[in-house]
């Protein structure tokens, strides 16, 4: 009897220490490898971080930070470009502010929503883009700078938003868990392990109002969605949209854009710069 208690409890404690191991796995998996800080981990691996530091630093980025602020919101109704004021310090007259460190924005995958990858973590969602919002407000405005990968390696400017909900919602994620978006509805989740859960209002509509789902129900929702719409689809060859993948902010467009709320867009093209009026669709 007491030798069969004995092998009981040794299985017992080899089963245990197994599950830690496969907690543990699982928990790496959505977890970084790469940069962190003890009170702001950063759960998804980011490529050049330190290139990503850089550019956030850097002048050009701080210039084109205050060249955004030095336009104000356009107003309801407002039509026509509105001209940034020129001035050889683009940052004359605009109170200091700081950037915070980019975190990743991970959005989902063409191949999940087609159905052809599996309903995993690594097959569903991919990095995207980082975002990195002002410390402080500014004025009473916030703003969140958007770096895209450059071809090659490293990290540019694309764009700056109005308002910081990107940055914050990409905070959100943890150890054991990432966060994405399912940019064509503005739809932010959170993704643990198999399970998605909804951040925001227009995820939660993304899920039919459930607080939870598993991420193979998810991958059959955005199929029914957006499926027939993938780039090459008859949708997107009649021109009825610009593809799947496609977004107002362009990352890969040479000149950054800059964003102000949902339907304002500030435009660097050279050395003109304007303000442009421009409709955003939700269907992608």
């Amino acid at each position: 009897m007491r030798e069969t208690r004995t092998s009981r409890e040794r299985a017992a404690s080899r089963l245990s220490r197994l599950a830690a191991v496969l907690a543990l796995g699982v928990s790496a998996l959505l977890s970084s490898s790469g940069p962190a800080h003890a009170a702001d981990p950063q759960p998804v691996d980011i490529p050049d971080y330190q290139a990503a530091l850089d550019a956030v630093k850097s002048t050009a980025v701080r210039h084109s930070v205050c060249r955004f602020l030095s336009v104000p919101l356009p107003e309801a109704g407002s039509e026509g470009p509105q001209t940034i004021p020129e001035k050889a310090d683009p940052c004359d007259g605009i109170p200091a502010f700081t950037l915070k460190d980019p975190l990743a924005v991970s959005e989902i995958t063409p191949g999940f929503v087609a159905g052809t990858s599996p309903p995993v973590a690594t097959e569903a969602v991919k990095l995207s883009h980082l975002v990195s919002s002002l410390s402080v407000a500014v004025g009473n405005r916030q703003a969140t700078v958007m770096l895209a990968p450059t071809q090659g390696g490293g990290w540019h400017l694309s764009g700056v938003r109005e308002g910081d909900s990107d940055a914050a919602f990409a905070g959100k994620a943890g150890p054991g868990s990432l966060v994405f978006a399912e940019p064509q509805i503005r739809g932010w989740y959170l993704l643990k392990v198999l399970t998605v859960e909804p951040l925001n209002d227009q995820a939660r509509q993304g899920l039919d109002g459930r607080s939870s789902v598993s991420l193979s129900d998810y991958q059959k929702l955005v199929k029914t969605r957006y499926a027939d719409k993938l780039p090459g689809s008859e949708y997107d060859i009649k021109g009825m949209s610009s593809g799947y993948s496609a977004t107002a902010e362009g990352p890969s467009s040479p000149a950054p854009l800059l964003v102000g709320g949902s339907c304002a867009a500030l435009l660097l093209a050279g050395s003109d710069f304007l303000v442009r009026r421009r409709r955003r669709g939700t269907t992608g």
